[in-house]
């Protein structure tokens, strides 16, 4: 039996990026373009026309723009939306499109990339093809601005998260329903181009969270997030008695810049039993290695499950190899960790 086409619809207002993009998705064998569109508005009214199976969208474009795009078509007929970001800005809106409903975001490619075939278009065209919607329309609840009752030691001195595909805004979803007053430090590493990971910082800083991108060096205070950067891996080490986060260039099967192993490995190092893991949604296998050496320290090790996850890539290698002990919906995430801290 042949497996069928994925139908895609391009939405791009550039004539030339149009031409690109759309001879790139035509050498696909698993991919068929249906339509192509000069502008959000136009793009929503052939999407209802061509009923495609995962819509493409700029970003960037007059009057109807991809965050229109988004919140139109997730309102009136939900499906996949990968972004496509401007090579010369982060846009903020790219996170707003996120928590919106849109699947993920990737680089808008140069024409020697175009050339050469960019892989992580068609490759995210294939896996958004796969995603159940409803799993793309998670909201906030809004912040969790209310003070938890601790004991005066608790049972963990960290927290790590792990993040790759829909990884933004289960992120955002995970740390903001997390205790105003949690006196650890909470550091994530996010698949993400290097441009945007300051962008997503801002983002949370502008919830009301405490959060920064990790500077070499830097000590880890409690009550604070930070970002593993995108120029480098991030490891955690000690500097005297306190924690401190260094860049290391190091390479990493899975995935590097930031690579999840090895943030998740040096952690498991140096807190042991005392350390909480957590892989959420993503393509691979990043993270696996790491959080298993934090589940063989005694820590304690969660994997977002499948019905949750946008991609159910990373948690499920987790779960599987034994690395998370744990497999808990998204939403109950941050109750489990504050019920074990």
């Amino acid at each position: 039996m042949v497996k069928p086409k994925i139908k895609t619809l391009l939405i791009e207002d550039s004539g030339f990026m149009r031409i690109l993009l759309s001879d790139l998705l035509r050498k696909d064998e698993n991919i068929e373009l249906v339509a192509t569109a000069i502008n959000g508005l136009e793009g929503v009214e052939k999407v209802k026309t061509f009923k495609p199976d995962v819509v493409i969208t700029d970003m960037v474009m007059p009057q109807y723009d991809g965050l229109y795009v988004v919140q139109n078509l997730m309102k009136e007929m939900p499906l996949p939306i990968i972004l496509l970001s401007s090579l010369d800005r982060a846009d903020p809106k790219i996170f707003d499109a996120l928590r919106e409903g849109a699947f993920d975001f990737v680089d808008k490619p140069q024409e020697k990339e175009v050339a050469q075939g960019y892989l992580p278009l068609t490759r995210m065209v294939r896996e958004a093809s796969l995603t159940d919607y409803l799993k793309l329309r998670q909201k906030l609840k809004g912040r969790n601005t209310s003070e938890h009752t601790f004991e005066a030691r608790l049972n963990y001195d960290i927290l790590v998260i792990g993040a790759s595909t829909g990884g933004p805004s289960a992120v955002e979803l995970m740390v903001t329903n997390l205790p105003a007053n949690l006196n650890i430090p909470v550091v994530i590493a996010q698949h993400m181009p290097e441009r945007f990971i300051e962008s997503f910082s801002s983002r949370l800083a502008a919830l009301g969270l405490n959060v920064s991108v990790a500077q070499d060096g830097e000590h880890l205070l409690g009550n604070h997030i930070y970002l593993a950067p995108g120029t480098a891996n991030m490891r955690i080490d000690y500097s005297g008695s306190s924690p401190v986060a260094r860049y290391v260039y190091d390479s990493y099967k899975e995935f590097n810049h930031p690579s999840i192993d090895c943030l998740f490995e040096s952690v498991a190092n140096i807190y042991g039993s005392r350390a909480i893991g957590v892989i959420l949604t993503g393509m691979g296998k990043d993270g696996a290695m790491g959080l298993g050496k934090i589940c063989q320290a005694g820590g304690l090790t969660i994997a977002q499950d499948k019905l949750s996850s946008v991609v159910y890539g990373m948690p499920m290698v987790a779960f599987e190899t034994g690395a998370a002990k744990h497999q808990i919906p998204l939403t109950e995430i941050p109750n489990f960790i504050i019920s074990a801290l």
